[in-house]
């Protein structure tokens, strides 16, 4: 029966505005008036904002069409839900990897194999394809993968068996069409991982120690294929050779396709850049203190008995952590050996020795991109550091078109015999032990994570870094301008000390940012937003986690408990368990009821049970 209308739709509206909006939706079943009041733009918007805690000076996303539909955006299209957990590894799981087309994704794992997953079963399941183990060839364990653009090759990187103190490495290629592996590629140290450039050409590194805090990083370029052809053409070019300083080294290397940025800017702390723009030109530039969100759990179960049980009950009791400062027992054990006056000797003579032969930057290689600049631009990013050996800054150094081939001059034998070294193109300081990276899908965007140092330290000595924090904080870098936004964002921890920091893989969609954590959970923020939107649990650190790049609300997470879980939105979940013939309308109520009554595997929203 059709409820006579008493209140008017004003006051109706105001009623609305107290309540949660699980209640409202309730409320508007009640009759056609309270119906239409229950979809009100200003009525979503307010709950928007109060729901998910956001900054009214942050604007609606761009491409949403309406408050109602971008509210239950982020409630109902989040992958939280874990549908699946694979349990074909025997050890850590190390890093996931998708496919560009998302039919595929490979896992690495201390059990020294490197696992293809088909993601396409009509039974909706996700199934193993392939195994191969890289024992035989002397390998430790498998650490990281990549596909190439195509998906027909397969980038395989592990640490290679040698004495105590090596920090050696290798890569692997392997064919997608008859899983026969092609080619090995030195790596050193390991924790460079290796990356694709192209379709047919990985990038590797070598390391050179010329000083008991000096070395000399070389950055090579191979064809992946490498049988008849090195016969009769060069299958191995010197891409670049840089000098490290104070037990530094270039680790983590990525590739970066900025094509032309056509994409629209990101929108990031409203507030923070109008401040900074205002203050512009009034001051002097002041040491880099980027904006805190911290959106911890306070209220979780686990951070209160972690609290209880003091520090030590919070560290990974099951993790083995995997030495990430590579070289680091090599750098150490020669420095307890020479004094303090030969180390300061040595730091000015390699200052010298970098000023006078490397190679100037080229100015036109790292200007900024003009709105309408139709040159694209590839740049190779990597962690570095310049005033201790934990890596605390990105390095960007664009590569040249005449530089994505094995072809010309071998081994650089172009350069001048005055130009030692090459220089970086630009230095991005986060001022804190970088300990994972991530690209945007359109490359215009690169999230890191890092320990901060504290608040205005001075760092005397390279071998005693300060202390880094048990938050890991997410930065955002514009490879548009070359600069770090104002922001982080903060909801993960861990707890490894400087010299144990290991390496959080994370990854990057159109519209969320994930990572690992060693609170034995996975993450996820909305990237416009700024707010951290589920929290996934595993029983051990979580290591890596994974996007479909076809469909975004399907997320996977790899952890020290050996496992892969698989994780789906609730919208997900309900299309495939719903009927061949579905209602034409659907209403947001029955998702939100069912998921929290129904779906005791469901991560918690914004940190609440």
């Amino acid at each position: 029966m059709e409820c006579v209308p008493v209140l008017p739709d004003s006051l109706v509206l105001e009623i609305f505005l107290h309540l949660p909006h699980d209640d409202v939706l309730r409320a508007g079943l009640t009759c056609r008036q309270w119906l239409a009041v229950s979809r009100d733009e200003f009525l979503w918007r307010e709950l928007f904002y109060s729901y998910y805690r956001i900054p009214r000076s942050v604007p609606r996303h761009p491409a949403a069409v309406s408050w109602y539909r971008e509210f239950r955006r982020l409630f109902d299209c989040i992958p939280c839900v874990e549908v699946q957990t694979l349990r074909e590894h025997t050890d850590q799981v190390l890093h996931l990897a998708f496919s560009h087309k998302g039919h595929r994704f490979s896992s690495c794992s201390k059990d020294c194999t490197v696992k293809l997953w088909d993601t396409e079963r009509l039974d909706g399941n996700i199934s193993m394809v392939h195994s191969s183990s890289m024992r035989e060839f002397n390998w430790g364990y498998t650490q990281f993968s990549q596909f190439n653009t195509d998906d027909t090759l397969l980038l395989v990187s592990g640490v290679y068996l040698g004495p105590h103190h090596s920090s050696s490495g290798e890569i692997a290629v392997i064919s997608l069409d008859n899983y026969t592996l092609l080619s090995r590629v030195s790596n050193k140290p390991y924790d460079v991982f290796g990356c694709w450039l192209n379709e047919t050409h990985l990038i590797s590194g070598n390391l050179h120690w010329i000083g008991n805090m000096t070395s000399c990083s070389v950055l090579w370029l191979n064809k992946a294929f490498q049988d008849v052809e090195s016969e009769n053409a060069n299958v191995v070019k010197r891409l670049f050779k840089i000098q490290n300083v104070n037990a530094s080294t270039i680790r983590t290397v990525m590739v970066a396709h900025c094509r032309r940025h056509d994409t629209p800017d990101l929108l990031l702390d409203y507030e923070a850049q109008s401040q900074a723009r205002r203050q512009k030109g009034q001051q002097q530039p002041q040491q880099h203190q980027p904006l805190l969100f911290d959106l911890g759990t306070s209220g979780s179960e686990e951070d209160d008995d972690g609290a209880e049980k003091g520090e030590e009950a919070r560290l990974p009791t099951a993790h083995l952590a995997q030495p990430s400062i590579s070289g680091l027992n090599h750098v150490i054990q020669s420095c307890k050996t020479v004094g303090r006056t030969e180390l300061a000797i040595e730091r000015h003579v390699a200052k010298v020795m970098g000023k006078a032969h490397t190679k100037p930057p080229e100015s036109s290689l790292t200007e900024p991109s003009e709105a309408g600049d139709g040159e694209d631009k590839t740049y190779l990013l990597f962690t570095t550091g310049s005033l201790t050996y934990s890596p605390h800054q990105i390095g960007i150094k664009r590569i040249k078109p005449d530089q994505m081939t094995t072809c010309g001059p071998v081994l650089g034998e172009e350069r001048s015999s005055d130009a030692f070294f090459d220089s970086l193109d630009h230095v991005i300081d986060i001022h804190g032990h970088i300990i994972g990276m991530g690209l945007s899908p359109d490359h215009r965007y690169l999230y890191v994570n890092s320990r901060a140092w504290p608040a205005g330290c001075v760092i005397s000595d390279p071998m005693s870094p300060p202390p880094i924090a048990e938050e890991i904080d997410l930065h955002v870098i514009d490879l548009k301008s070359l600069r770090e936004e104002r922001r982080s964002l903060r909801a993960h921890r861990a707890f490894t000390p400087n010299d144990e920091c290991f390496f959080i893989f994370l990854d990057v969609s159109r519209d969320f940012v994930a990572s690992g954590a060693e609170d034995k959970h996975g993450y996820i923020w909305d990237r416009h937003y700024n707010i951290c939107l589920a929290r996934l649990a595993h029983d051990d650190v979580v290591n890596s986690v994974a996007f479909s790049p076809a469909d975004q609300e399907l997320l996977l997470s790899a952890s020290d408990d050996s496992t892969i879980k698989v994780w789906r939105s609730p919208r997900m979940v309900r299309l495939t368990q719903a009927p061949a013939r579905q209602p034409r309308a659907r209403s947001l109520l029955p998702s939100w009821l069912s998921r929290n009554k129904n779906s005791p595997s469901a991560s918690s929203v914004n940190g609440k049970p």
